[in-house]
């Protein structure tokens, strides 16, 4: 298997969470800065609860202060962004499911915006060719849940709940979509 090349930030923030997990303070402010911007801003592509965003992004950041130690890279992409990332995801699954269990959420609350998300606009430059232009022509549901189970890693459950469907419809989505990327890639 060929090592990933990382980019000097990249190699720069695994260097920060290495000394954050050693108690360095000025090491924690410096990845938060660097972070929190495009970590807020991909939050609240799926929610659009600022009070939920805010939570959840204090309870990211303080798991990373508290779990810098077990940082061994992200089983999304192995850089300290992905494991940010996949820290996020849980903690937003976890609000929605406060929430929902809490008080009736106002659908409004978890409808996407209309604007591409940042991920689906990288997801576009890395993929080319015919699997780029299957994807690009998936109706837009299908592709939410290919990028929540496939990019993001989420289970069937946990897709539910951020998008706010029925596992039996992301199930059927997904199924949906595979046929979709076979049909448009045979």
């Amino acid at each position: 298997m060929r090592a990933r090349r990382r980019s000097p930030d990249q190699l720069d923030e695994e260097r920060l969470v290495r000394r954050v997990s050693k108690g360095d303070r000025e090491a924690f402010d410096e990845l938060y800065r660097r972070t929190s911007p495009w970590l807020a801003v991909r939050l609240r592509r799926r929610c659009a609860d600022e009070q939920i965003v805010a939570e959840v992004m204090q309870e990211t950041y303080l798991a990373v202060w508290r779990a810098a130690g077990a940082f061994a890279g992200s089983a999304v992409d192995g850089t300290a962004a992905g494991w940010l990332w996949t820290i996020a995801a849980r903690r937003l699954v976890d609000a929605f499911r406060r929430r929902a269990h809490h008080a009736d959420v106002p659908a409004e609350v978890f409808e996407q915006a209309s604007a591409p998300a940042a991920e689906e606009v990288a997801l576009a430059r890395t993929v080319d060719g015919d699997v780029g232009d299957a994807l690009r022509r998936l109706a837009p549901e299908l592709r939410q849940v290919l990028q929540a189970t496939v990019l993001d890693g989420f289970s069937v459950r946990e897709t539910a709940v951020l998008l706010g469907l029925p596992e039996g419809t992301v199930k059927t989505r997904a199924r949906r979509a595979r046929i979709a990327m076979r049909k448009a890639l045979t």
